[in-house]
Order: C-alpha cells, then structure tokens, then sequence
C-alpha cells in the first residue's frame, strides 16, 4: 500500500474550525444514520487485523454507523461523539458514548487498540487530536480516520453546483469547480491528516488504504443523503427545499436513478513504541 505524498500542500480551508457546522448533523439524527453510507467489510476487518487487540475508540461516531459495524466485527467500542443529539441515537442502537468534543474529552487512563473516525476527523484539529490519540493507543495500536468520497456524474454535479452557488455562495463547504476530480479535492484533506500524523512524532510512517465501488441511487435515496451533509444541515427549510428540488430535477432528467462510483479512504499509522 502505497504512503502519502511528503509534498507540501495548500493551506485550504479548515473544517475543524467550524464547530457550528460539526456539531450541526443531530437536526435530523434518524435521517442522517438511515442515509449515510456504510462502510466497507474489508476496511473494518483491515483495522481490525492490523491492529494489537479490540478496543475502540470511535471519534464523532455520530450515530454510532461504524461503531456497530465494529462491534459486529467483535470489537469493544467506545465512542466519543460532541452532539448529545446524535449520542442519544447512537446510544439507542447500543452503542456506549460519552458527550465531548475530542480535543476536551477525557480519557481517564483508558487505553485503547484503535482509533478510528468515520467522516469525522477533519472536524478535529490535526495537530492537537493526533497528540491525544497517541496519549490513549497502546503500542502498536493504530490510528485511522477515514472518509467516503462520492463522485456523481458530471449532469449532477453541475446542477449541484449551480444550486449551491445560487443559495449559500457563501457556505465554507461548497462542490468542487466544474472539471475537478472530487478525490483529488478530498485529497487535500488526507494529506492534511497525515501531515498532523508525522508531526506528532509518535506514529510510523502514516498510509493510504482506498476501497472503491459504486451505488446506484434513487431519487429520494439520492436526495436523503444529500440533506444530511454539512453544506446543508443549517439551511433554513425554504432553502434546502429549493436545494432539493433543483438537484431531484437533475435525477429526474437522468430517469430517475443515478449511479455514483465512490471511494472509500483511510489515512492509517500505527503508534510506535516509547522507551
């Protein structure tokens, strides 16, 4: 498996310094966990097999979707969530979660084999989260945020874009430009997370591990999970609705069904030893 780039990148926007944004997601909990994708078998057991026992820690599990498919995996998890909407849901599911952003939670001398975070880690500040993870990991113990990458095609995402153009120009999330690979936008994004990996001085040399596949959507499928992302989760209803109905005609106009290639990406490092 290959490892990341060593070059430098732009700067970009940084996530994590929205917090209004991060912690807006618990609007529509039994929304947001019934649209949002899953994640791939191999990844969870690649975690699962790299890493030096079954303890978890999920960061921003949100509603608990990769918790569980941990703990299908045999896995104790354990997880952190900042949103006390969204951990009350998670919790309902039965997975454990205590209700703190990562950077203020406190562990309390546990330690654990993994920690993970599904679509959740550029909420987290790069530097100072990489630090705490490699307070809490054993030896060996493994570091791995990771995220979905959906790429519609190219009649979607225009009409995408023009919409969100049109009603939240000036949204910190916004579609990549008309031509951009939306993974090469994503990639940014990893690169950022392994370069907070390197400088906390704590991790081998951090990995890329991609899963790739392919969905196809319909309509109301397409437009469930569109409205639980982070571009839209603080719209007023009037606005998302006209969000929704310009990109629903787009599904229309293309037979009702759309089929979406998608990639999954994991930034991974394990924690070295300390003398």
């Amino acid at each position: 498996m290959p490892t990341l780039s060593r070059e430098p990148q732009p700067a970009g926007p940084e996530p994590h310094r929205h917090r209004q944004v991060a912690e807006s997601f618990g609007t529509d909990p039994d929304r947001y966990d019934r649209a949002r994708p899953r994640y791939p078998e191999a990844l969870v057991q690649q975690i699962v097999a790299a890493s030096p026992g079954t303890a978890v820690l999920d960061v921003g599990c949100g509603t608990g979707i990769a918790a569980r498919q941990f703990q299908a995996a045999g896995c104790t998890v354990l997880g952190v969530e900042p949103d006390p909407r969204m951990a009350a849901f998670a919790r309902r599911t039965g997975v454990q979660v205590e209700v703190s952003t990562f950077e203020d939670w406190d562990s309390a001398g546990r330690g654990f084999d993994a920690v993970i975070a599904g679509m959740a880690w550029h909420w987290v500040d790069p530097v100072a989260g990489v630090a705490k993870a490699a307070q809490m990991l054993r030896p060996g113990g493994r570091l791995t945020p990771f995220w979905h990458v959906l790429q519609p095609p190219p009649e979607l995402a225009h009409a995408s874009r023009e919409v969100f153009q049109r009603v939240m120009p000036d949204s910190p999330l916004t579609m990549p430009p008309g031509g951009a690979s939306v993974l090469d936008g994503y990639q940014v994004m990893f690169d950022k997370a392994a370069e907070g990996i390197r400088l906390a001085g704590a991790f081998d040399e951090p990995e890329q591990w991609r899963f790739d596949g392919e969905r196809t959507y319909t309509r109301e499928e397409w437009l469930d999970q569109l409205a639980t992302s982070g571009a839209l989760t603080r719209l007023p209803a009037d606005r998302l609705a006209e969000v929704l109905a310009a990109v629903g005609d787009a599904v229309d106009a293309m037979g009702g069904t759309v089929t979406v290639p998608h990639s999954t990406v994991a930034v991974t490092a394990a924690r070295v030893a300390t003398v």
